[in-house]
Order: C-alpha cells, then sequence, then structure tokens
C-alpha cells in the first residue's frame, strides 16, 4: 500500500510541475495589450488561472496523500 501512495505522490508531483511551468508558459505569453486592456480577461489570463487552480488542487492532493502515508507509517 505505502508503495502505491509513494507512486501516487511522486506522479502528483509531476503535476503540479507540469502545471506550474504551463502557467509560467501563459504568464509569459501575455502580451502589453492583454495586460492593458480593461474590458475584461484575457484568454491568457483565464489560462493563467486555470493553470494556478490546478497546482493547487494537485498540491492539496499531493499533501492529503503524505499525510495518508505518515498515518500509515506509524502503525
Amino acid at each position: 500500500m505505502t508503495i502505491f501512495l509513494t507512486i501516487v505522490v511522486v506522479a502528483l508531483m509531476i503535476a503540479t510541475l507540469v502545471a506550474l511551468v504551463r502557467g509560467i508558459i501563459a504568464f509569459l505569453k501575455a502580451t502589453e495589450d492583454d495586460l492593458k486592456n480593461p474590458s475584461g480577461p484575457s484568454a491568457s489570463g483565464v489560462r493563467q488561472n486555470k493553470m494556478m487552480m490546478a497546482r493547487v488542487g494537485f498540491q492539496a492532493a499531493a499533501i492529503v496523500v503524505v499525510m495518508l502515508l505518515l498515518l500509515l507509517s506509524r502503525g
């Protein structure tokens, strides 16, 4: 069981890293016009927000799995 959970933690860490990199790439693609446009969020801004929320979700899931691993290792 601990081997499976360890693999899940590693997969979640990789997913977190991928979401972080994709968010940074979306941030770098934002143009000055996108940043100055007051008419609402641009496509780049929406993508950045989506990647940030995915990253936070993956991090939360990884923390939960690590806590489960710690509980299992105590017993």
